[in-house]
């Protein structure tokens, strides 16, 4: 357990369709208190799992779980490591375009009526906006990710890239699971609600409400760029690791992971399907 303090509190810029969690810096480590639900637990699980993937070490952010004490209170949460180097700043792509063209990138986007059409644009702009390039691979990968884990909350207040100290840009590790895996269980998926009617009612928000479709839009334009290799004794492992949330969430994202798994096969190496 982890005591923080008012000085290591951190007002959140980005925003949320949820709302914003406790945040804190202390050393070189954030820490994140649960808000809506068990959003801890789906930043630790969603990252231990993204380590048996295509991805490198260094291309997200690994997650542990916490319990946290401030003032008085005892809050379960996550902890993780800064990603950004001396001079660095992370900015969202909404910022950014505000920056440049002073309109919304959100709204510029679902202005858009094909889905394909956004997500070239999106990445177009991005591009054009950093000198950056393979956003679109970026793209994808991200996309995938959220959508065998069902993270809702990703949009363009909540992607980012670093700007260096010398005015250049970086790609951001993946970041930010918490809305993963139906973590809200105060206000949209409630504990004890039929798990696979709350799979099929949520949303995405990058480029469509449909998971499937906006990744369909940006596999069409820049290739599968996204597999995964984790097995059933993995996910078990890791959820049998974790010492702080009960065994009937853990159940629930264990049954959430398996029903993903299956709707996105074609991205399992080896297709180990469960």
């Amino acid at each position: 357990m982890i005591e923080l303090f008012d000085g290591d509190i951190h007002e959140e810029g980005r925003q949320s369709s949820k709302g914003n969690q406790l945040k804190w810096f202390s050393g070189d480590t954030w820490y994140k208190a649960d808000y809506t639900g068990y959003e801890g637990l789906a930043e630790y699980v969603v990252s231990a799992l993204l380590q048996k993937s295509c991805l490198a070490e260094d291309d997200f952010v690994r997650y542990e779980t916490e319990q946290i004490s401030y003032h008085g209170r005892i809050f379960n949460g996550c902890r993780s490591k800064n990603f950004l180097q001396e001079g660095e700043q992370l900015i969202t792509l909404e910022r950014l375009f505000q920056n440049q063209y002073h309109a919304s990138l959100y709204r510029s986007l679902f202005q858009i009526e094909d889905v394909n059409e956004r997500a070239e644009f999106l990445v177009n702009q991005v591009e054009q906006m950093t000198g950056l390039r393979d956003f679109g691979v970026y793209l994808v990968r991200m996309l995938a990710i959220d959508a065998v884990f069902l993270n809702e909350d990703r949009h363009t207040h909540n992607i980012g890239v670093i700007l260096k100290e010398d005015g250049s840009y970086r790609l951001c590790p993946y970041f930010d699971h918490g809305a993963s895996l139906l973590s809200d269980t105060t206000l949209d998926y409630p504990i004890g609600e039929d798990v696979y009617k709350l799979i099929d009612s949520v949303q995405s928000k990058t480029l469509s409400t449909e998971f499937q479709e906006q990744l369909d839009a940006v596999e069409d334009l820049y290739g599968i760029q996204m597999t995964f290799e984790f097995t059933k004794k993995d996910v078990q492992r890791i959820l049998q690791e974790e010492p702080y949330y009960p065994d009937e969430v853990k159940q629930r994202v264990e049954t959430v992971i398996y029903e993903q798994v299956r709707a996105y096969s074609y991205l399992m190496k080896g297709y180990r399907v469960f």
